[in-house]
């Protein structure tokens, strides 16, 4: 993706740009006067509700679900906080396991469930980011209620083996919750293909505006809702319905996962190329030993800060992350690479690399030339207020 002021956008991972099917379908519900609020029974509330009912339903399909099973909110936070808590809210206060490097609306979330009674453990990961299987196996015999591991990370792109671990957790009698924000509209995707009883999506994720997410939810799971008030979304979730928002998101969800095939060969010789870019600078990248999405690539170069080196190529008119950008904001290393072991001054270092459909070659050459030149002015200054 290229900037009208001629940069070049490689944060993906933090939101995609609108996808084409998501503007039409935002702007076919902006632009009907016919449309009213979906709770009303009029026929303006009629149409809206149709309308509603359709994405549901698109989604539905391309997640290999039922209708019944999805619930619209506002973003993956709020999923994440509505399995976590509601599903708490039903059982005895007892043990949650979640994993590591899981996103900071999980880990957070879980947090907030020990300051109210429950015991949080965290699942260990190795070098690479992957979760240490001998770890969660004895996890699982303290019989943890709650279990929530991520599909694909945001910062490093591992991908975890969800379904091997949503089966000994289940087996286990554990609740188990995947945080699928990043894998959506990049992978596969299915509730019940993965075995667990919840998956979360973030629209803006895969080309949707921002503001629509859902919670695919198995029907035997019995939630307390977060929102309470008009009994929406068949009282899992109050409010009035985003429909403009639901309908972008399932067109853009169709639109990645139709061009799903061509867009992952295609990004991966694009990462194939950066990696090469990057290790002859002396990169040091991120779970590159595991299966990671093809479009993320986290790296530091060993001496230097990965938001200086951010700050320099924005300027150069290259547009990266540092770590999620729900918590880039946050001073320190990212929690992520921390447990993986990861020294903290090299983890400082960390700057994210994310590509999309739009995302060439020439995208990537300038880069790796931009940060070559960015890395080499921050040398040369550490060098001068050294002496």
């Amino acid at each position: 993706m290229t900037f009208a002021a001629g940069g070049v956008y490689l944060d993906w991972n933090a939101t995609a740009p609108l996808a084409a099917a998501a503007r039409a379908a935002l702007h076919a519900c902006l632009d009907d006067e016919r449309l009213g609020n979906p709770s009303s029974l009029h026929a303006a509330g009629r149409r809206a509700r149709t309308l509603l009912e359709e994405a549901r339903r698109t989604l539905a399909e391309c997640l290999e679900s039922s209708p019944e099973e999805i619930v619209f909110t506002s973003g993956g936070t709020e999923a994440n906080a509505l399995f976590l808590r509601g599903a708490a809210a039903r059982l005895e206060p007892g043990l949650i396991a979640v994993s590591a490097v899981e996103h900071s609306s999980v880990y957070e979330t879980a947090r907030l469930l020990a300051a109210h009674g429950w015991r949080l453990v965290e699942i260990p990961v190795d070098a690479e980011g992957r979760i240490d299987p001998f770890a969660f196996e004895r996890i699982l015999r303290e019989r943890p209620a709650i279990v929530s591991v991520m599909l694909a990370h945001n910062e490093t792109g591992v991908i975890q083996d969800v379904a091997a671990l949503a089966r000994a957790a289940r087996e286990a009698g554990a609740l188990v919750h995947c945080d699928a924000v990043q894998a959506a509209g990049k992978m596969p995707l299915s509730r019940r293909g993965l075995g667990v009883h919840a998956i979360t999506l973030s629209g803006h994720k895969f080309g949707a505006p921002p503001g629509i997410g859902a919670l695919v939810l198995a029907r035997e799971v019995a939630l307390e809702p977060l929102i309470t008030g008009g009994g929406q979304e068949a009282g899992r979730r109050s409010g009035t319905e985003n429909v403009p928002g639901a309908m972008a998101m399932a067109a853009a969800l169709v639109e990645a996962l139709e061009a799903r095939e061509s867009w992952h060969a295609r990004l991966r010789s694009l990462q194939q190329r950066l990696e090469a870019g990057l290790a002859a600078q002396g990169a040091v990248i991120f779970g590159a030993g595991a299966t990671r999405l093809p479009n993320t690539t986290f790296f530091a170069l060993p001496g230097l800060e990965g938001a200086a080196l951010a700050s320099r190529l924005d300027r150069a008119g290259f547009a990266v992350g540092t770590g999620s950008a729900c918590s880039s904001g946050e001073p320190g290393a990212p929690r992520s690479l921390l447990a993986m072991g990861v020294p903290e001054a090299l983890a400082r270092g960390a700057v994210r690399v994310s590509t999309g459909s739009s995302t060439t070659e020439a995208d990537i050459d300038g880069f790796l030339a931009a940060l070559a030149q960015a890395a080499g002015d921050l040398r040369r200054l550490a060098a001068l207020c050294a002496d």
